[in-house]
């Protein structure tokens, strides 16, 4: 959660599996006023549209008993790629001075995979972190949320 306020020019990201906003303060930490910078979206299908096989079977040895294999979450992976690919996107921004602060707004798997993949410079520079979706969240409700 955060100890206090979000200061002016501090960035937020908000992100899921499959969405990013990223927003900066441009209000004070009474009043934000979060003005969207960049917005990224990735096509993740259900994984049922991903893939191509029935998942496998497994012979267990001895008679005719086989076990069933568990299939590849496609949408999971895709996920998880997503996040590495904002920690990678957040890593040159920071890099070329785009924010100082940053606060991460993620569900908590999400979350936790970004974490793995942030580099010093990132984590150097996140003032906060929330672990809830809010994505699908107006921008005046996002502010409001994270003002409270």
């Amino acid at each position: 959660m955060l100890d206090k306020p979000i200061a002016y020019k501090t960035w937020i990201l908000v992100a899921d599996g499959e969405k990013a906003l990223f927003l900066e303060n441009i209000g004070d930490g009474e009043l934000p006023n979060f003005e969207i910078r960049r917005v990224e979206e990735q096509d993740n299908p259900p994984s049922r549209e991903q893939g191509a096989n029935r998942p496998g079977r497994m012979n267990d040895g001895g008679t005719a008993h086989r076990s069933a294999v568990e299939d590849t979450d496609w949408h999971q992976l895709g996920k998880e790629r997503f996040a590495a690919e904002l920690a990678e996107m957040l890593y040159k921004m920071a890099h070329r001075g785009t924010f100082e602060k940053l606060v991460v707004v993620a569900p908590p798997k999400i979350l936790g995979e970004m974490r793995q993949q942030f580099h010093k410079e990132v984590q150097d520079r996140i003032v906060g972190e929330i672990a809830k979706d809010l994505t699908n969240h107006p921008v005046d409700q996002i502010e409001k949320m994270l003002a409270a």
